[in-house]
C-alpha cells in the first residue's frame, strides 16, 4: 500500500476544502490542495522549529537561501543570485503586488485560476484577456490574439506555467515565443509557476520562464512555492525571484506598509521540503500519474464530456457542455461532487476535478461523476 492510500479525515477541522460541505454528503474535488500528509521531513522540521518555544519576528536565514538555490539549480538548471528572493506570505500575493509594481494594463489568456482575473481589478488595472486556443486536443497560446490584445497601455503581462486549469506544460518553443511577443511589447512577465514540481509526463521538463535568455530574465517576475507540491499551503510561504535590480525595488515597493513577512513555521518547512523529500516527491508524481489515468479513464466513457491529456499538475479541466446543464457545478454537487465551476475562470460549462487524494476517495467520486453525467 502506498503512503498516499492512507485516507485522513479532514472533516470537521479547519479544512475550507472539507468545510466548504459539512453536513452533505458531497465529496469536495474543488480547492487545490491534496488530501495527503505533508513529507515526513516537513513534518519533523516543523516539530523542531516548534520545539524552540518562540516565535517571534524572523526572517530567511543562510541554510534556508541555500536549499531554494540548489533546488532551482539541480531541478531546472535555473542559477540565481540570493537578492534576487523576495519572500512571500502567499502566490496570490505575489500576483497582486505585480500588478501595483507594473503601471500599465495587464493581459493575460483564459481559462485561468480566478486571482488572474481579480487581481488587476482589486489593483486598478485594466485587464485585456485573450482565449487560449484548443486545437485537436492540446492547448495552445493564440499568437495573433495575443498581439491583438495589446495595446500601447498594456505593461504587464501574467503567465501561468505550469497552466492551471488546463494541466499544460509549455515547452521550450513555446515559452520562447512569449518571450519574443514579450520583448517586442516592452512587456514585464510575471509567471506563476507554483506547479513547476508537479509535472506528471516522464518526457516533459519544467522550464523557468526567467532561465531562457538574459532579456526573459530582466522582464521577469518569477512566482514559486513549495505549497502545491509538499502540500503545504496552510503554512504561508512562497517567493518572487526577480532577477532585475529596478523592477525589485518597484515590487519592494508595492509590498511596504501592506504585505506581512512569512511564515516562520512555513520558512522551516520550505527549507525540508527542498532539501530532504526528493524520495517522497517521486512516489508523489508515480501516485498522481495513476489517478489522472482513472480520471482519463472514466471520462472517456461519457462521450458527451472531453477532457484533454494533463501534462501537469493535479487539476483535470474538463469540457461538459455538452451535457446541456445550465449550473454544472450545481448539477454536481447535487450529485454528491464538488467540483471548481469554469465559470470562476473565465469559461463556463467547464469544471475542474482535483484528483490530489486517495485513490479511494478518487474512486467513489468517479462513480458520482458518472452518475451525473448519465442523469443530465
Amino acid at each position: 500500500m502506498s503512503r498516499f492510500d492512507q485516507p485522513i479525515d479532514r472533516r470537521d477541522t479547519d479544512s475550507i476544502k472539507w468545510g466548504k460541505y459539512a453536513g452533505r454528503d458531497i465529496l469536495p474535488l474543488w480547492v487545490a490542495d491534496m488530501d495527503f500528509a505533508a513529507p515526513p521531513p516537513v513534518i519533523a522540521a516543523l516539530h523542531q522549529r516548534i520545539e524552540q518555544g518562540v516565535f517571534g519576528y524572523g526572517h530567511p536565514w543562510s541554510s534556508l537561501e541555500e536549499s531554494v538555490l540548489t533546488h532551482l539549480k539541480s531541478e531546472y538548471d535555473w542559477a540565481i543570485e540570493r537578492d534576487w528572493i523576495v519572500w512571500l506570505p502567499g502566490l496570490v500575493s505575489g500576483l497582486n503586488i505585480a500588478c501595483r509594481a507594473v503601471d500599465g494594463d495587464v493581459l493575460t489568456a483564459t481559462p485561468i485560476y480566478p486571482p488572474f482575473l481579480s487581481a488587476p481589478r482589486l489593483s486598478g488595472r485594466q485587464l485585456n484577456r485573450v482565449e487560449l486556443a484548443n486545437v485537436d486536443g492540446c492547448w495552445q497560446w493564440d499568437k495573433i490574439a495575443l498581439q491583438q490584445a495589446s495595446t500601447a497601455a498594456t505593461r504587464l503581462f501574467l503567465l501561468c506555467h505550469p497552466h492551471n486549469p488546463v494541466g499544460r506544460c509549455w515547452s521550450r518553443a513555446e515559452l520562447l515565443d512569449l518571450a519574443t511577443f514579450a520583448a517586442a511589447n516592452e512587456l514585464v512577465v510575471c509567471s506563476d509557476e507554483i506547479h513547476c514540481g508537479l509535472i506528471l509526463d516522464a518526457d516533459q521538463r519544467h522550464i523557468p520562464f526567467a532561465s531562457l535568455s538574459p532579456d526573459a530574465a530582466k522582464r521577469s517576475i518569477t512566482l514559486m512555492a513549495p505549497s502545491k507540491t509538499f502540500n503545504i499551503p496552510g503554512l504561508g510561504c512562497a517567493f518572487a525571484v526577480i532577477p532585475d535590480p529596478g523592477l525589485r525595488r518597484r515590487f519592494l515597493r508595492a509590498m511596504d506598509g501592506i504585505v506581512p513577512h512569512a511564515n516562520v513555521l512555513g520558512l522551516a518547512a520550505c527549507e525540508a521540503a527542498y532539501r530532504d523529500c526528493t524520495d517522497w516527491h517521486r512516489e508523489l508524481i508515480a501516485y498522481l500519474i495513476g489517478n489522472r489515468d482513472l480520471v482519463r479513464a472514466a471520462v472517456d466513457t461519457v462521450s458527451k464530456v472531453k477532457m484533454n491529456h494533463i501534462e501537469a499538475t493535479y487539476l483535470a479541466w474538463i469540457d461538459v457542455r455538452g451535457l446541456g446543464l445550465a449550473q454544472p457545478a450545481a448539477h454536481f454537487e447535487a450529485h454528491g461532487l464538488g467540483l471548481s465551476d469554469g465559470a470562476d475562470f473565465g469559461a463556463p460549462g467547464w469544471l475542474r476535478l482535483n484528483f490530489g487524494c486517495p485513490r479511494q476517495t478518487l474512486e467513489a467520486a468517479l462513480e458520482r461523476f458518472l452518475k451525473a453525467c448519465r442523469a443530465a
